[in-house]
């Protein structure tokens, strides 16, 4: 059982959009300022609509707000009206204050993160969880490819994390943090959030966060002071870019700016963006050249394929994704009939439909590249859903998990595309179950794709740590009271239906 971002019809777990709203908001209203004494109210006077915030408007509990100025650039400063400053990385959190208030109105990408966050059992309280050791840590730097772009990194970056007394923080694509550097003073302040390398930052497993969110929308975020989720991390300001292998496009990790209520502009978001272009570059320059003649396919984890063909790489629409997920893992070609089969829930749909559709994806690609009788294409194709495949048969089960960035192709409803999808999902989920590795389980148990698999979370349960076993204990425990109500709510609806 997987769970999927932004659902609104009712879930396999009995929960539906209601209850999401009805949990989030009760987060919001904990979140709320609740100043010491409110203003009377006028018996006479008429209640008037909450105004929007802005510039010295008043809200609806009567304090005034200063944060509609910065809002606009999709930014806060976090002060409170009495002066006191709520976002940098040595002041407290005090109660009534824009520190500790997430406004219901929101940017969407916030509140977007907000409500996965509250879909993923993020504790508004809790802290990020250290999941690599020493050892474990040097030895994941030492595999993952952005340690070719650390110099780079460091040297637009180092400097002014250091000056400005900010950190810079590298996180792999499961938002590990595999570097965490900058002043002194502010790495002792952040190892009380455990903002420290081999820490889980994923939005999943943090809330909403720069790096986290980056990584889970795929692309540059900014969230300041009270945008985030967890209260104890409403002291900070942060900014994050995804970065992407240069050849397969793949995420493979973020890069972040974390500080205080300096960075509260758009220039850091900008910053952060040059930084991870740079570090593409620089793994670009590297890498190996990729081989024009052979075509490249990526589609996990995305509703729409990129294909690398011919020095082009070309991002396809859904359907045209579809026929080419089909045709890679069928070398030998696809007849015409058969492809409809795989294509089309609907059998009303004619061939000639899938001709008009092959037909503008040859012009895509160019005819040499799409052939007919039957349908293939005319080179080999290195798709990464078939490497998953590869080294899952040979027994590299950490290698498959690495390269596993998602479902293949997620939204499609294409036969053919959704066993395909299934196989492999269920092939890895029961070699990562089977293998019982607290640090693989985890990378599926906190993904978007995991986050509601109870099989995987009681498999991690199993395999965590005595001192990192409570957070996961009562993830597994909702999980459980939810597949349970879910139970007897069908029971109970069966037994409606045969009365």
């Amino acid at each position: 059982m997987s769970g999927a971002r932004g659902r609104t019809t009712m879930s396999a777990t009995g929960r539906d959009d209601l209850d999401e709203e009805a949990e989030l908001s009760d987060v919001w209203v904990a979140a709320e300022p609740r100043p010491e004494r409110a203003p009377a109210a006028d018996p006479g006077a008429e209640a008037s609509p909450r105004p929007k915030a802005g510039r010295g408007a008043t809200t609806a509990r009567g304090a005034t707000t200063t944060r509609g100025a910065s809002a606009d650039r999709g930014t806060s400063t976090g002060r409170s009206t009495d002066g006191r400053t709520g976002t940098g990385p040595g002041a407290d959190a005090h109660p009534g204050t824009d520190a500790d208030l997430p406004a219901r109105e929101a940017r969407p990408l916030v509140a977007a993160s907000w409500r996965r966050s509250v879909r993923a059992r993020v504790s508004p309280d809790g802290a990020a969880r250290v999941e690599l050791d020493e050892d474990e840590l040097a030895a994941c730097r030492e595999a993952h490819p952005l340690s070719a772009a650390m110099p780079v990194i460091r040297e637009l970056m180092g400097a002014y994390a250091t000056d400005g007394e900010h950190l810079l923080a590298v996180c792999d694509a499961a938002g590990r943090m595999l570097w965490v550097e900058g002043h002194p003073g502010t790495l002792r302040k952040a190892r009380g959030m455990n903002f420290v390398a081999g820490a889980r930052w994923s939005e999943a497993a943090a809330g909403t966060n720069a790096p986290g969110t980056a990584l889970a929308v795929d692309r540059p975020v900014q969230v300041v002071a009270a945008e985030h989720f967890r209260r104890p991390v409403r002291a900070w300001t942060c900014a994050a870019a995804p970065v992407h292998d240069p050849h397969s496009g793949r995420v493979i990790g973020a890069v972040d700016i974390t500080g205080g209520e300096r960075l509260a502009h758009p220039h850091s978001l900008g910053f952060v963006q040059a930084v991870a272009r740079a570090a593409e570059s620089q793994l670009a320059l590297l890498g190996p050249a990729p081989d024009p003649e052979r075509i490249r396919l990526s589609a996990l984890g995305r509703d729409g394929a990129v294909l690398s063909v011919g020095g082009r790489r070309l991002r396809l629409s859904r359907r045209h994704s579809e026929i080419l997920v089909v045709l890679a893992h069928r070398p030998e070609g696809v007849g015409g009939d058969e492809l409809l089969t795989l294509l089309y829930e609907d059998g009303s749909v004619t061939p000639v439909t899938l001709r008009a559709e092959l037909s503008r994806l040859r012009a895509l690609l160019g005819p040499d590249v799409l052939r007919s009788r039957p349908y293939r294409l005319a080179a080999p194709v290195d798709a990464d859903f078939a490497t998953v495949d590869r080294r899952l048969a040979s027994g590299a089960v950490a290698a498959a998990a690495g390269e596993y960035a998602g479902p293949l192709l997620p939204a499609s409803t294409a036969p053919g595309v959704v066993r395909l999808r299934e196989r492999l999902a269920d092939r890895l989920r029961a070699a990562l179950v089977d293998r019982g590795d607290p640090g693989l389980l985890a990378d599926w148990a906190y993904s978007a794709w995991g986050e509601d698999d109870v099989v995987v979370w009681r498999a991690l349960c199993a395999a965590t740590p005595a001192p990192q076993l409570p957070p996961v204990r009562a993830r597994l425990d909702s999980l459980e009271a939810e597949l349970s109500a879910g139970a007897t709510d069908l029971q109970r609806t069966v037994h409606h239906t045969r009365a």
